[in-house]
């Protein structure tokens, strides 16, 4: 019968230590892939060593297309089975998703003592590892058993023929068999998680609809993992979100609070890297968690300024954010690390992205100019208002200290009187006291 939770590729997950596994890592190289294999075999031992395996050996082979058997050629496949024994691995990764049928012969070739799994499974299990809400948590588990439904076929293969019998009590069912019964079990799980995951996301849309009803202006980060967003709004807020050099250390979304210089108040929310070759599966899994993206007035594209593959990470990213229809949110390019790079590398960026905020979230380099962008932008679709607000209304001057940009403030007999930039959301809660121009008015205009 099937465990909880189904995909589990690298070993136990206990507070105990365990010794790390080691790994064969397999890629092919494609004609005109928009990633180099070099590149896509890096991240990939990155992700092994983020969830705890060290790799042992790396094997490619070029190819027009994969080999809809063994994914690489048949003697290929051979080969590897004789690096694993040889290099004494526990596992062979390899850089694609297998099909089931794949995996299925892979893991044929292969010892029984090697596992052979994937990058999606690679991904899914240290989504697994750093899942800390009961959100992400359960978002990880119905992509973990999304991955497993079409394998369990594979898996069960050596009971395809055995029928389990029936008579009174039987647990199956006359004539089902452990396939049936498995993939019963699972649809059922796919779907109890999906009724669970509605629900949360139900209540996290009633606290944005309450965020965007007090008119807060809302800040997302999204970008490539690693890029440093966590880093990033560490320094913007003054907060300690997990912070780690690994990919995909955050998961579950974080949002702070940010005071702007003129003391208006926007929210920032820190959301799960991107990745190349993030399968479609992955996203729909998060869309309640990317939903933060979807629903913010700004999106804040972190880029590692000083990675090789920066272009392919910009690419994958706006890849993601069409696909969450996202692409049309005002957007500010954040180049990051700003302090690992040479002067010649920085004229060049801001050559080449004239828009971009280059910045270090380390040293703190170019953030008060990314906090004035914001204040920028949080300020383009204000009103210009002119209120008397009766002192018996003091929450609304404090409402307007928080969420608006003062401009005048004046104490009269009716009230305090203000004029201020009022976000767009929040010009209702204002309207009713609204002041009509008078001869000899000293207030700005």
């Amino acid at each position: 019968m099937l465990e909880t939770s189904p995909v589990i590729t690298l070993g136990p997950r206990t507070s105990e230590p365990t010794a790390r596994e080691r790994a064969v890592l397999v890629g092919i190289e494609r004609p005109g892939s928009p990633w180099s294999l070099e590149s896509s075999l890096a991240e990939l031992e990155r992700l092994a060593d983020t969830a705890g395996a060290d790799v042992a050996a790396v094997t490619s082979q070029r190819l027009e297309a994969p080999n809809p058997r063994t994914f690489v050629g048949s003697g290929k496949a051979e080969e590897v089975a004789e690096l694993a024994r040889s290099a004494e691995a526990d596992l062979v990764i390899f850089d694609d998703e297998l099909t089931p049928t794949q995996q299925s012969n892979l893991e044929r070739i292969m010892d029984r003592s090697v596992k052979v799994i994937d990058r999606t499974a690679l991904i899914l299990d240290i989504f697994a590892l750093h899942a800390t809400s009961k959100e992400g948590r359960l978002q990880v588990r119905l992509a973990q058993n999304q991955y497993l439904y079409p394998r369990l076929r594979g898996m069960w293969a050596h009971l395809a023929s055995n029928r389990m019998g029936g008579g009174v009590g039987s647990r199956f069912g006359e004539g089902e068999s452990q396939l049936e019964v498995d993939r019963r079990m699972v649809r059922k799980r796919i779907t109890t998680i999906k009724r669970e995951l509605a629900h949360l996301s139900e209540v996290r849309q009633l606290q944005r609809e309450g965020r965007v009803g007090s008119g807060v202006f809302k800040v997302a980060l999204a970008g490539y993992t690693n890029a440093g967003k966590s880093s990033l709004i560490n320094r913007l807020c003054g907060s300690e979100v997990l912070s780690y050099d690994k990919l995909f250390a955050t998961l579950d979304s974080t949002t702070r609070r940010l005071v702007l210089p003129e003391g208006r108040t926007v929210t920032v929310t820190d959301t799960v890297g991107f990745i190349q070759k993030l399968p479609t599966t992955l996203v729909e899994a998060f869309k309640s968690t990317l939903d933060e993206i979807t629903g913010a007035d700004l999106v804040l594209h972190v880029v590692d300024a000083s990675s090789h593959e920066a272009d392919g990470q910009m690419a994958a990213v706006a890849e993601v954010l069409d696909q969450i229809g996202a692409e049309a949110i005002p957007t500010v390019l954040v180049l990051n690390k700003a302090d690992l790079v040479d002067e010649a590398t920085a004229e060049a960026l801001r050559g080449r992205f004239p828009t971009a905020q280059l910045v270090s979230a380390r040293t703190g380099e170019g953030i008060q100019e990314l906090v004035d962008r914001i204040g920028l932008a949080a300020g383009a679709a204000d009103t210009l208002m002119d209120v008397m607000i009766p002192y018996s209304e003091g929450a609304l001057v404090s409402l307007a200290h928080e969420q608006c940009l003062i401009i005048s403030k004046e104490h009269g007999e009716g009230g305090t009187r203000l004029q201020m930039q009022v976000p767009a959301m929040a010009v209702e809660r204002f309207a009713p006291y609204l002041q009509a121009p008078q001869d000899g008015d000293h207030l700005a205009r």
